[in-house]
C-alpha cells in the first residue's frame, strides 16, 4: 500500500508530464504562416506581408511558396524586393477572364509566387521573415482569399500550410494563410453611433458643468471683493474720525 506522500508525488509527476505534453504540442501551433494584416476591403488595392516563422530547432527555411487562388483571381500582383531572396512569379490562364474598369479582359493571373533564399537570406531557427506583396483589385464575390503555402527547410523538410480551418472544429496543425475581405464602405454600427452620441452628450454636459462652475466662482469672488471694499472703506472713515478727535 502506497503512503500518502508517495501518492502525492505520483499525482504531481502526472500533472507535470501532462503539462509538458500540452506545451510540447502547443509550441508549433504558435509558429503559423500568416497574412499580415489579416483583413482588407473588397474591390480595393492593398499591400500584405506573408509572415513566415521558422519553428525548427536546427533547420533553416530556404524556400517559401505561396499559391494564389485561381477561383477568385487578382488581376495585379507585384512583389517587394527582399535582400537575400529571389522572387519568381508564375501565372496561369483563367477559365473566366477578368473584366477591368476600362473594359479590357485579363486572361491570366498570378497563381504562385516562390521566394528562394541565397546563403545570406535563410530564416534561422527562432527567426521569421516577411514577404511583402501588393495586390488588387480584390474580388467582391467572396469574403476571404486562401493562400496555401509550402515552407522548405535546408534539411529537406517541407511544411505544408494547406489545412483550412472549419467552424466548430479545432484549429488544424498547419492552417493555411487566409486574408479576410470586408464589404466596401461599411457603415458604422448603431451601437457605435449610440456610443458616439453618448460621448458627445457627456462632453457637452461636462462643458456646461464647467462653465456653470466658472460662473459661480466668478460671482463668489465678486461678492467677496465688494465686502472687502466696504470693510476697507469703513476702517478708513473710522481712522479719519479718530485722527480728528485727537487733534
Amino acid at each position: 500500500m502506497r503512503s500518502l506522500p508517495a501518492r502525492r508525488l505520483a499525482t504531481t509527476t502526472a500533472v507535470l508530464l501532462a503539462a509538458g505534453t500540452v506545451l510540447a504540442t502547443a509550441g508549433p501551433a504558435l509558429a503559423h504562416v500568416t497574412v499580415q494584416p489579416g483583413t482588407a476591403q473588397q474591390g480595393g488595392y492593398t499591400a500584405v506581408s506573408f509572415r513566415v516563422p521558422d519553428e525548427s530547432d536546427t533547420a533553416s527555411t530556404t524556400k517559401v511558396e505561396v499559391n494564389f487562388p485561381t477561383d477568385h483571381p487578382v488581376a495585379s500582383v507585384s512583389t517587394q524586393p527582399l535582400p537575400g531572396w529571389t522572387a519568381t512569379v508564375e501565372k496561369s490562364k483563367l477559365a473566366t477572364p477578368i473584366k477591368t474598369d476600362d473594359g479590357d479582359s485579363i486572361t491570366d493571373a498570378v497563381s504562385k509566387i516562390t521566394w528562394t533564399a541565397d546563403a545570406t537570406g535563410k530564416i534561422g531557427p527562432g527567426q521569421f521573415q516577411e514577404f511583402k506583396v501588393s495586390l488588387g483589385p480584390l474580388p467582391t464575390d467572396t469574403d476571404q482569399l486562401v493562400f496555401k503555402a509550402l515552407q522548405t527547410k535546408d534539411d529537406g523538410t517541407v511544411v505544408r500550410w494547406i489545412d483550412e480551418a472549419k467552424d466548430g472544429q479545432p484549429e488544424p496543425q498547419h492552417p493555411t494563410p487566409v486574408l479576410k475581405l470586408t464589404k466596401a464602405g461599411a457603415a458604422a454600427s448603431p451601437a457605435a453611433d449610440n456610443h458616439q452620441m453618448t460621448a458627445s452628450q457627456d462632453s457637452s454636459k461636462s462643458a456646461a458643468a464647467s462653465s456653470a462652475s466658472s460662473d459661480s466662482t466668478a460671482r463668489t469672488l465678486g461678492v467677496v471683493g465688494i465686502v472687502v471694499g466696504v470693510i476697507g472703506a469703513a476702517l478708513g472713515v473710522a481712522g479719519l474720525r479718530r485722527k480728528g478727535a485727537s487733534s
